[in-house]
């Protein structure tokens, strides 16, 4: 995700899926973005809440945008999911910088869910990592041109979220099954809704960017000093895009473990609050923008934790022309995208000369 503005007071603390013919699942827990399915099984059994949650999901049909030019479905029981975080500044996100009348997707995870859904494996790709774009056409049928070493999250911008998925289907070679994308304001209030979460920092933060400031030790952060947590970079690592990736997949780890302890399911009005923010906050692709699709999504994987999920960058390193951007290590990257597409574990030696795989940043927050 962006860097917020500086200003603002500060803050310190104390296609057609690969699936079993008989059931739809869910990796948005996975990557840590919502708990929309998880509280919805529990939530969705009078007929108002069904039918106020099911008006708050909005899906992106990404089959019709794309047709069929996309890699083959590979059913063999696993899946893929494109997990984007936008970074539009309207409505209610404008407190985090100028609509300039564009969104870019500043957060990106490709989450594989291995057959039999009980591993999963998420490849986070940098914002400013330089591929080659294909051509697009946005929501509104305006045609985006193609364009080499484009930064990644330009797709998003130029050709919205069809661009997104058909941009990372062509670095990848993988065809996505589900597309989910978060908004800042919802992932804020959803935390709020959850009552926080509880993370230990190793170091202390101290970024104006973000509006962060915490000390060593154990903190209960609340939306915002989640969101900021997650925006941070400048006080974390070199300071790069690379480091804040490392420190957002801690934080989601944290996230995926307190998720099934914060006892939504004893409290109705707690539970009912949680889903509304839960669906609110998310755009799903068409094919889970339903109560139902979502309750079935969360039934398979609700077992998952974060000892159970592997957590990756794309291997990449820094552009020789210019050092603010990096491009992806080409035989590095074929063996991630190749282990995902034959649903096997990626191999250490993938990461091992990354860029994004250097630096202690991850190490800032402690998992329990």
């Amino acid at each position: 995700m962006a860097d917020q503005s500086s200003s603002g007071s500060r803050i310190r603390s104390r296609g057609k899926r690969r699936k079993q013919p008989t059931a739809r699942h869910r990796a948005l827990t996975v990557a840590g973005w919502s708990v929309a399915g998880l509280v919805l099984v529990g939530g969705s059994g009078l007929g108002y809440v069904y039918f106020k949650l099911n008006g708050n999901l909005q899906g992106v049909d990404i089959n019709a945008a794309l047709g069929t030019d996309r890699p083959k479905n590979i059913d063999n029981g696993s899946m893929d999911i494109l997990v984007l975080g936008s970074d539009s500044r309207s409505g209610a996100n404008a407190e985090y910088g100028v609509d300039e009348g564009a969104a870019r997707s500043d957060t990106a995870m490709i989450v594989h869910v291995y057959q039999g859904h009980k591993k999963a494996s998420v490849v986070s790709v940098p914002r400013d990592t330089l591929v080659d774009r294909p051509r697009c056409t946005d929501e509104k049928g305006k045609p985006a041109a193609a364009e080499k070493r484009a930064m990644f999250n330009t797709a998003y911008e130029v050709g919205g979220p069809a661009c997104a998925v058909k941009t990372v289907e062509k670095m990848s070679g993988i065809r996505m099954d589900h597309y989910i994308e978060v908004d800042f304001t919802g992932f804020k209030k959803l935390i709020d809704k959850l009552g926080g979460v509880e993370i230990t920092t190793t170091k202390a933060i101290d970024d104006s960017k973000s509006h962060l400031d915490l000390e060593p030790g154990t903190h209960k952060l609340n939306g915002e000093q989640s969101l900021g947590l997650v925006r941070t970079r400048k006080s974390v690592g070199d300071g790069s895009d690379l480091g804040r990736i490392q420190l957002q997949q801690a934080f989601m780890k944290a996230f995926i473990d307190q998720v099934k302890h914060v006892g939504v399911f004893s409290n109705p009005k707690r539970l009912f609050d949680v889903a509304d923010t839960a669906t609110k906050a998310i755009t799903p692709d068409s094919e889970l923008d339903s109560v139902n699709e979502l309750m079935d999504f969360a039934r398979g994987l609700s077992g998952l934790g974060a000892k159970d999920v592997h957590m990756i960058t794309m291997p990449v390193e820094y552009d020789p022309a210019d050092p603010n951007r990096v491009v992806p290590i080409k035989a590095a990257a074929q063996q991630v995208w190749t282990a995902i597409k034959q649903d096997r574990p990626i191999p250490a030696s993938a990461v091992k000369d990354s860029a994004g795989d250097k630096g202690d940043a991850g190490t800032v927050v402690k998992n329990r």
